[in-house]
């Protein structure tokens, strides 16, 4: 009886010697059931009732702004430290954005300079003859626009202004002196006569 038990637990080897592999396979893949996952949840960030942005200097709060982000971050059940975070990056932005425009409107300034049209010796007086236009054609809250976007001092509306100023500058009296010859009408109407 034992070679009966025997050839019970022995598997035969037509599998190349691979049966007792898918057995340990096996086993290695099945999880003890006391050793699951434990909640490794973070903790949830605290609230608060209201939040406190501080600007890095030379920025101004936006109050309208500042208070859409609060709701937002309120919404997003974000905390203090990380809401600022993130106010951070939007000022940074925000100073980058002025940064880049102050660049811009420079460099407009130093091309109607070296303009070979409106620029150069006579950029005074040709920016007087634009002005002049302006101050003839445009109103307050155009000047208002030109003046907060930087837009006055972009090339092509200078030229604008300069060629409109042109077009409408005051008519200057042509003087001259009449070429010689006879001044009495009836000596130009009868000639030969004397």
């Amino acid at each position: 009886m034992t070679d009966t038990t025997t050839a019970a637990t022995t598997t035969p080897d037509t599998d190349g010697g691979n049966a007792n592999a898918d057995n340990q396979t096996a086993d290695t893949t099945a999880a003890p059931a006391d050793t699951q996952p434990t909640d490794t949840k973070a903790p949830e960030p605290v609230v608060p009732e209201s939040y406190e942005f501080k600007m890095p200097d030379g920025v101004a709060l936006d109050q309208a702004a500042a208070t859409e982000f609060a709701a937002i971050a309120k919404e997003l059940k974000l905390d203090q430290a990380t809401a600022q975070k993130v106010a951070d990056v939007g000022a940074k932005m925000a100073q980058r954005q002025a940064e880049a425009h102050a660049t811009l409107v420079e460099s407009w300034v130093e091309q109607v300079k070296t303009d070979k049209d409106i620029g150069g010796d006579k950029l005074n007086e040709n920016l007087a003859v634009a002005r002049k236009a302006l101050e003839t054609f445009g109103t307050p809250e155009l000047r208002d626009v030109l003046n907060s976007t930087g837009l006055g001092n972009h090339p092509a509306v200078i030229k604008a202004f300069y060629k409109a100023g042109m077009a409408v500058s005051e008519d200057r009296m042509v003087t001259g002196t009449p070429k010689g010859g006879e001044t009495d009408p009836a000596k130009k109407l009868f000639p030969t006569m004397t």
